[in-house]
């Protein structure tokens, strides 16, 4: 299976192609230049691989929630490219997208995955590895105060994500005894979401490109604290 993957959905850039498993990806920290970066990388990507994006079988990408405009820019670049050769697309989420990348990089079964929804909120979801390799969601992704986090019966948690920097010292409070670290600098990566949107092409996930729509969590984008 050939399958195109992209994440806007954060502060990090990236894309990445999976050919009958294996992956290869373009990944940058850059703020606000998503949308200059991310077609070059699926540029790159395509001619290294020698292949066209006509002969991908699907597109996935991170879906939200995040930044407002970097998730409009991945739903935007993603609903255009299967436009373009009429193939499906595989939403995948941000945050389970950061969730798996933990699991691989960090050995761990159970992650908390979290991103700074600023207005003294995060997104938030807490991830289990699922039977097909993939990530299985516990109880719902949300939009909450850090206070508010769900919280698991039991197990050995990490704890990924920017919310991990924003609200570190409530988070480590909230979820003690069952926290055995966190890794603020882990951010969502299109190496991760391809390999979620296999296993959710496989499962039948795939839309059609128009029903490729972001998810944000957060009813009003544009709400403003009071003074």
């Amino acid at each position: 299976m050939k399958l195109l993957a992209i994440d806007t959905s954060t502060e990090a850039c990236s894309a990445a192609l999976s050919i009958n498993g294996e992956i290869s990806e373009r990944y940058e920290i850059a703020p606000r230049k998503h949308a200059e970066l991310i077609l070059p990388m699926i540029d790159e990507l395509l001619i290294d691989a020698g292949c066209t994006l006509a002969q991908m079988d699907a597109i996935a990408f991170g879906r939200g929630p995040g930044a407002f405009t970097g998730v409009r820019i991945g739903t935007g670049v993603v609903q255009g490219l299967a436009f373009s050769i009429d193939r499906p697309v595989v939403p995948v989420s941000s945050l389970a997208a950061m969730a798996y990348g933990a699991m691989e990089t960090f050995k761990v079964d159970h992650v908390l995955a979290g991103i700074d929804a600023r207005m003294g909120e995060v997104y938030w979801g807490a991830y289990q590895r699922s039977v097909d390799g993939g990530v299985k969601l516990l109880d719902d992704e949300r939009v909450c105060k850090p206070d508010e986090a769900f919280i698991p019966e039991s197990g050995n948690w990490i704890g990924v994500g920017t919310a991990w920097q924003a609200y570190g010292d409530e988070l480590t409070a909230r979820y003690d005894g069952l926290l055995d670290e966190s890794h603020s600098e882990v951010f969502p990566g299109a190496r991760d979401v391809a390999a979620l949107g296999v296993i959710g092409f496989e499962v039948g996930d795939a839309v059609s490109a128009d029903e490729a729509q972001p998810v944000y969590l957060r009813n009003n984008v544009a709400v403003k604290k009071k003074p």
